[in-house]
């Protein structure tokens, strides 16, 4: 009796079963999405390198959601995971160990998901002040490492990588073609793996879990197990990442384990949304773009002008602040201003905007609802007319 006391109630259940059913449904923007990347292969052909860049940034935030966005697991040094996959690739390669691409590839993910699990333990120990500086400490001991073993070059890196062709009739080129097609497919594949997991009952455990950890344990959800079963899987796609970068570039620098690689990957989860597949695809997208765009208009002072647009994403939303944050550039740019008054005039805007920070998010809030009342009455209207007919 007792056991099927504990049973939840079998309306509950169909509930779950539907609410996970559809999510995992496919909708029209997510095919668009994806039909977008394919067509990018034919429309952009002198855009593949950049293109590369942003598939392998893509895989390396969505490794790094299915931590945080959905366990609910904070990382600063997840590029510990993407920098041994991508010293692992370039390891097996130089040494012929494994010479054909996608074995090598998926050894290589196969070795940062043990130590994923290794680690696992001494991460989710405390809260998330002592993840974070675990998580950044193994990642600065293995940078360290790197540094010093001659296996892996030392602070030359790792030099004299050279891939053999995808298995073996489709050669690397120069022009980044083989490895932007290589990349979007290991990107989608892994995908539709994530997308599995986080639509599956395992998944809606771990956004319990994230929700309240003493709840979840209490209902018969074994916390631990499921949080270092997805930081390992999570360890599994960064790895993957890095590999993908060895084999596109044949090549391993310490850069692949430094923090700013941490923190890049943490931007673009933020600025594409946690808990959200699409979110890190996105913020790779938007991040690698304008990080792009910035070094060519002002290769200096790019860092100053990517981190205005994020503090104004942060004070005033997404879409507000980037087109605030592109206003002051703009204006700058324009009238030629140099760097330090370009300063001082982002510094004073950015005072006046943050006295005015209610009166402008009143404003832009009143804008996105009578946006959102009139999108209801256009859907309302074209529902209207199949029925008059």
């Amino acid at each position: 009796m007792s056991a099927l006391a504990s049973l939840p109630p079998k309306p509950l259940v169909a509930t779950a079963a539907a609410s996970l059913a559809s999510r995992a449904r496919w909708k029209p923007a997510e095919i668009a999405f994806w039909l977008a990347t394919v067509a990018s292969i034919f429309l952009l052909p002198s855009k593949h390198l950049i293109l590369t860049e942003i598939a392998i940034l893509g895989l390396f935030a969505l490794s790094l959601d299915l931590i945080l966005g959905y366990a609910g697991i904070v990382s600063l040094g997840h590029a510990a995971f993407f920098g041994f996959g991508a010293y692992a690739a370039g390891i097996l390669a130089k040494y012929g160990i494994i010479k054909e691409p996608v074995l090598a590839l998926l050894a290589s993910g196969v070795l940062a998901a043990a130590l994923g699990f290794v680690t696992s333990f001494l991460v989710l120990r405390g809260s998330d002040l002592t993840r974070l500086m675990v998580t950044l400490g193994v990642a600065l001991v293995l940078r360290e490492i790197a540094n010093q073993l001659d296996i892996t070059g030392g602070a030359d890196g790792l030099q004299g990588v050279v891939m053999e062709p995808i298995l073996g009739h489709f050669p690397f080129d120069m022009f980044g073609r083989t490895a932007y097609i290589y990349s979007l497919v290991t990107l989608f594949v892994l995908f539709l793996i994530a997308r599995r997991i986080v639509n599956s009952p395992f998944g809606l455990s771990l956004r319990s879990i994230k929700g309240n950890p003493l709840r979840a344990a209490a209902i018969g959800i074994h916390v631990n197990g499921r949080l270092v079963t997805i930081y390992t899987i999570a360890a599994a796609y960064a790895g993957i990442a890095g590999a993908l970068l060895t084999q596109s570039t044949q090549f391993a620098s310490l850069s692949v384990l430094d923090f700013e690689r941490s923190a890049d990957v943490m931007l673009i989860v933020i600025i594409g949304g946690t808990g959200y597949l699409y979110g890190g695809l996105i913020g790779a997208v938007l991040f690698k773009l304008v990080q792009d765009y910035l070094a060519n208009v002002n290769p200096q002072y790019w860092q100053f002008w990517l981190g205005l647009i994020l503090v104004m994403m942060i004070m005033f939303g997404r879409v507000y602040g980037a087109i605030m944050a592109a206003l002051i550039f703009a204006i700058c740019t324009w009238t030629r201003l140099p760097f330090m008054q370009s300063i001082v005039f982002t510094l004073v805007v950015l005072a006046v905007l943050g006295i005015a920070r209610p009166q402008i998010l009143a404003v832009t809030s009143r804008i996105t609802e009578r946006a959102a009342a009139i999108q209801t009455r256009l859907r309302a209207r074209l529902a209207r007319k199949p029925a008059e007919r």
